[in-house]
């Protein structure tokens, strides 16, 4: 700490480019803190600092970390904790722009992979930033050295030394539960769980957190799809399990059909506790597909849903630079097969209707010669049957969708009720004068192979990438827009996104190798050596990233409109 003390003395009241000469590590009192960047001026983004403390000091216990699944809520749990101690202690923030400022990424509601907190078996190590105080651009080396050396310390001893045990255990139990009901839905058949008493519904469109008042129900199996699962440290769950296969959700407006789905596609990730959601699991590869007027499409073979265009255009290898609802939903779906899903998430609401349906009178009307869109109704039963995969659909507008399916849930004010039996009698009782189109088989599923040029990121003379929020990338003279990945759900996932892009088009693009095998590569790179490999700040301060899901990641390199499709 000496050390670092002088230093501030040293360079009190000069230019704020002297706090450079910070960058470094020091020992204060039983910690060791790495000054990793320095901030250009006092406005700019913060500084960052790692706080490293060997586990000798700490006394954690392996158990707590030793698994992967609690490893990633270990170190969730403190980045929280660390994040509540910040928000709840004061400091004096006198001086410039970001001066005084102590941030660490903060988790929201699903517990992700992240870099802000490690976790070794050598030491524990916290990745903050910090903003280094100033007046105008004359460094404040007093005000520095109480951040430093006081306020940072009393912060890590009180996450490292007061936390609440019970409160970690029980985090690590609950992902244990949550890793025990994936397996059982793996191993059973099953793409989806809801568990009984489960609250759905958000507090508000802008809120991810859930909503608390006395017309909130909760959720309640229907007794034909009731299972229960054991599951660790507590009796057996009880509530709702899909089946793989062909599920519609129903009912009227307003009922609670996509807040059931919303809650399913976040069921990919695991919740915290109070969430509401903690016993929704859904199937790691499950993705939600929606029309996506306007998107650029790269040489993807749509020929499953759409062909024979006007003029000959070939489908198999399709490409536009504004893709039509119908086109942008044909191509979402087959970049997200191509990319590895087991099961489609759609909502009539956000669909193309010209997608999902042609019905009888319009068949009679616009012969199938005359129309090149061979609607989802006639191909999901087939991808169930020649892929495998599952599809879960919000229907509210087309009885005909009952003739295909092999489940139908009705949401009736919040409550699910079976009604397949129903559904299906009425379907026998209507003439259905539709007729199948599309073939007997789906289609194929055209992997493509990416090319090395697609990745220049150069804005005149120096690359450019970098996250916006949660739904943008710059990249080089364009934008990335995620804006229809609602899956993507932080971010600190975006930024990984970009960096993640970056790594690729650095290290593993050979204009070989096909898109899905270059993305198990870099998973392997970052399962090898931790998401922080792909940080600009790799082995110093890579703090603010959670790892997307494969199908997030592709879907980004889809959407970049260099993209070249060998």
């Amino acid at each position: 700490m000496e050390k670092l003390r002088k230093k501030l003395h040293k360079i009190d009241n000069r230019g704020y480019k002297a706090y450079k000469d910070l960058e470094g590590t020091y020992k204060v009192e039983n910690f060791f803190l790495h000054i990793d960047h320095i901030q250009a001026d006092p406005f700019a983004n913060p500084s960052r600092i790692r706080v490293e403390i060997p586990n000798h000091i700490t006394k954690f216990e392996k158990d707590w970390y030793k698994l992967k699944s609690r490893k990633i809520a270990f170190e969730d749990f403190f980045a929280r904790e660390l994040a509540k101690i910040i928000k709840s202690y004061s400091i004096n923030k006198n001086g410039s722009g970001k001066s005084g400022l102590i941030l660490i990424d903060k988790p929201g509601q699903e517990i992700l992979p992240r870099t802000a907190v490690k976790i070794t078996d050598q030491k524990i190590e916290f990745r903050l930033s910090i903003g280094l105080p100033a007046r105008g651009r004359k460094i404040l080396g007093n005000q520095a050295l109480k951040l430093l050396c006081d306020h940072i310390p009393y912060i890590i001893k009180k996450a490292i030394f007061t936390f609440d045990k019970n409160a970690l255990l029980k985090h690590l139990k609950l992902t244990d539960q949550q890793e025990a009901i994936r397996k059982y839905l793996d191993e059973y058949g099953y793409i989806c769980f809801i568990g009984n008493n489960s609250i759905l519904p958000r507090k508000s469109g802008i809120s991810n957190k859930p909503l608390k008042n006395n017309q909130v129900i909760p959720f309640k199996s229907p007794s034909s799809l009731e299972i229960e699962i054991p599951i660790p440290h507590s009796q057996p769950i009880r509530g709702m399990a899909i089946p793989k296969g062909i599920t519609l959700i129903v009912g009227g407006g307003y009922h609670g059909k996509s807040t059931l789905l919303k809650a399913i596609e976040r069921g990919v990730y695991n919740h915290i506790s109070g969430d509401g959601r903690e016993y929704v699991i859904t199937n790691p590869t499950a993705f939600k597909v929606r029309a996506e007027d306007g998107r650029r499409i790269e040489k993807v073979n749509i020929s499953p849903f759409i062909n024979r265009l006007p003029f000959d255009k070939d489908t198999t290898r399709f490409s536009t630079e504004d893709a039509s609802g119908s086109t942008s939903q044909a191509a979402n779906i087959i970049e997200a097969l191509e990319a590895g899903s087991k099961v489609l998430l759609i909502d009539e609401d956000t669909s193309a209707t010209n997608f999902m349906i042609r019905d009888g009178r319009m068949q009679a009307l616009v012969g199938k010669e005359k129309e090149p869109i061979t609607p989802f109704i006639d191909k999901v039963k087939q991808l169930y049957k020649d892929l495998r995969v599952s599809t879960i659909l919000v229907i509210g507008g087309s009885g005909d969708y009952f003739d295909v399916a092999d489940n139908i849930i009705m949401m009736h004010e919040y409550k699910p009720k079976d009604v397949t039996k129903k559904a299906k009698e009425i379907s026998k009782s209507f003439k259905n004068i539709r007729i199948a189109e599309g073939g007997e088989k789906f289609g194929e599923i055209t992997k493509r192979i990416i090319k090395q040029q697609s990745f220049n990121a150069y804005r005149g003379r120096k690359e450019k990438v970098d996250a916006k929020g949660l739904t943008t990338i710059v990249y080089g003279t364009n934008n990335i827009d995620l804006s229809f990945l609602e899956q993507l759900v932080d971010p600190s996932q975006t930024r990984a996104i970009a960096n993640m892009i970056k790594y690729l088009s650095k290290k593993l693009v050979d204009d070989t190798t096909i898109l899905p095998i270059l993305i198990d590569k870099l998973y392997e790179h970052i399962e090898e050596k931790g998401l922080e490999v792909i940080s600009p700040y790799y082995k110093k301060h890579p703090g603010d990233l959670a790892l997307p899901r494969k199908l997030e990641f592709s879907a980004a390199i889809n959407r970049l409109r260099t993209l070249q499709v060998k």
